[in-house]
């Protein structure tokens, strides 16, 4: 049976889909972007956008009782590919080796004009 996780620490899903699914021994993060969970907007710029995301995944994790070290893949999705070694920068300091594996891929739209947007699963067990 899948759980659904949910917390007011980040922004409330914006259609039919839950913050995160614990289904066995993963936990799966919906995709998050850059919105501000206490004023509902969307936060400027790359690198404020970059650090809300974890901060909002990690708010998530945390609800779930477990945190990054359990992350075994992320998806990182760009408006630009050029803010890659921006986010990528980011993005490391809020990880420790091991390294969950990743994909990093550059779209042309996201939700709310999104700058990034990253989801991630996580076993549970590991």
């Amino acid at each position: 049976m899948n759980k659904a996780i949910h917390t007011e620490k980040a922004p409330a899903a914006l259609g039919p889909y839950s913050q995160a699914i614990v289904a066995g021994d993963f936990l799966y993060v919906s995709g998050q972007i850059g919105i501000d969970p206490v004023t509902g907007e969307m936060t400027e710029g790359i690198e404020n956008q970059t650090k809300q995301v974890l901060k909002n995944i990690q708010a998530i994790l945390e609800k779930a009782g477990t945190d990054l070290t359990k992350a075994a893949k992320f998806s990182i999705y760009l408006k630009s590919m050029d803010d890659f070694s921006t986010v990528n920068e980011i993005y490391g300091s809020y990880l420790q080796e091991p390294y969950p594996a990743r994909s990093t891929i550059e779209v042309s739209k996201l939700p709310k004009d999104a700058l990034v947007e990253m989801d991630v699963i996580l076993h549970l067990k590991a």
